[in-house]
């Protein structure tokens, strides 16, 4: 069965992971901290804290962490990026996180030719919302990490997705290539590629899902939509994964989603060798929970 929410999502973790361990790179953040509480409490995981163990101390004592978690001392946050990386790829930790730590710094780490963790062609950026009113998550790509992707970027990135979701209970997902116009146009590069993706699928070169394009945002949402502009379609109304153009579009959505329409969020990368969470500096301690245990279930 396909996981609808972030509440399932969680439960499936604490039922397949036992004694799971997440290092987090630059963990000085008090939402880093109550995240480790919620984790204890919840019987989810364990954290390694990477990063000034001075403050780390301090951070932990005064949230009543008894005992502390463990604590790996880090200066400058790439310092804190590589020493993250490497307890994941040595095997003291199953999954790697950010903190306080810019984002390509921490994926310089992730991808270093040497001691990184890149396990794909291509990492991307998968994210999951839960928008009220909604009995299902959504899930769209990329707004975190691929700037302009040409079409085999895109191809990459879809497949990176596709394999995600059939781990999350999706036997054959719905995925919308979106672009402004239904039509390809060679003016419009993303209707281009869009179209050729679809092809593809049709073509069985990329199989595990149906996939439509170009196709608009309110008809992938709606079936209203589709209906009134005189679209067929077989995933109108009930798309799983939206994939962007480009990080502009993709970024652009999921702001609107988290501030309009008060969706909650789940961020995490694809293509490594091991879960690799990606969360803004900015997100709560549900929302890195959410990403956790997103990221664990898909690898």
């Amino acid at each position: 069965m396909a996981i609808k929410d972030f509440q399932e999502l969680r439960e499936r973790l604490k039922s397949r992971q036992q004694g799971y361990v997440v290092a987090i790179a630059a963990a000085e953040d008090p939402e880093i901290i109550r995240l480790v509480r919620e984790l204890r409490e919840q019987k989810l995981a364990q954290a390694i804290l990477v990063g000034d163990r001075t403050r780390l101390a301090a951070l932990s004592a005064g949230a009543g962490l008894c005992p502390a978690p463990e604590l790996v001392q880090a200066g400058e946050e790439a310092e804190a990026a590589r020493i993250a990386v490497t307890l994941v790829k040595e095997g003291r930790a199953d999954a790697l996180m950010k903190g306080l730590v810019n984002s390509s710094v921490f994926l310089r780490a992730v991808l270093d030719p040497e001691q990184g963790i890149r396990s794909a062609p291509l990492l991307s950026h998968l994210a999951a919302f839960e928008i009220p009113g909604q009995n299902r998550l959504h899930f769209h790509t990329d707004g975190g990490l691929c700037l302009h992707p040409d079409l085999e970027q895109k191809r990459a990135i879809v497949e990176n997705a596709v394999t995600a979701l059939h781990r999350l209970g999706y036997a054959c997902p719905k995925v919308a290539a979106l672009a402004a116009n239904e039509r390809a146009d060679p003016k419009m590069p993303a209707t281009v590629d869009a179209a050729a993706l679809q092809q593809l699928n049709e073509q069985g070169l990329l199989p595990g899902c149906i996939l439509e394009g170009p196709i608009a945002m309110d008809v992938a949402w709606s079936r209203e939509a589709a209906a009134h502009k005189g679209i067929a379609s077989r995933i109108s109304g009930s798309t799983d994964l939206f994939l962007a153009p480009d990080i502009e579009a993709g970024n652009l959505v999921g702001k609107t989603l988290l501030y309009a329409a008060q969706a909650k969020m789940a961020g995490i990368v694809l293509g490594a060798a091991r879960p690799v969470v990606l969360v803004s500096r900015a997100d709560n301690a549900e929302a890195k929970l959410n990403s956790l245990a997103l990221a664990c279930v898909c690898q």
